[in-house]
């Protein structure tokens, strides 16, 4: 008999304003999962914050297609310590493949992504006539 862990949550999204957050099967494939946060600047665009330490820039691939965008990489084991050399190892190595069905109110043309220091920063921002606007109002006498 298989024993299969219980979670309950497993197939249940995640939703964060207008981005919808889908991490399919990544945890019962054992690979690990970049923490992200995502946030709205003052100037309207939609800003994804995600944790890639000892990553480089290469090792990160950033896609936007039918209104997904998907982060993908390879953490990789330190080449310069040898398996037999660790006491403890916490930290998570191997792929991963996060996935967030964007609003249609992104533009997706003129999303950018930039790396520094371990973070992985993706700015998305909101079409002209999604961003909202201030109307005059005149008052007749």
């Amino acid at each position: 008999m298989t024993i299969t862990r219980f979670d309950p949550f497993r197939d249940l999204s995640r939703f964060f304003g207008d981005v919808y957050l889908r991490d399919e099967e990544l945890t019962s494939r054992g690979n690990w999962v970049p923490p992200v946060d995502i946030f709205e600047t003052a100037g309207r665009d939609l800003v994804i914050k995600a944790e890639l330490p000892d990553m480089s820039r290469e090792d990160v691939e950033v896609t936007v297609e039918n209104n997904t965008l998907t982060l993908k990489g390879t953490k990789n084991f330190p080449a310069d310590i040898k398996e037999e050399q660790f006491r403890r190892v916490e930290r998570r190595y191997g792929s991963f493949v996060r996935s967030f069905t964007l609003p249609n109110t992104v533009d997706a043309a003129k999303v950018s992504a930039e790396y520094k220091n371990g973070v992985l920063t993706v700015k998305l921002p909101f079409r002209e006539e999604a961003k909202p606007r201030t109307i005059n109002v005149e008052v007749a006498a």
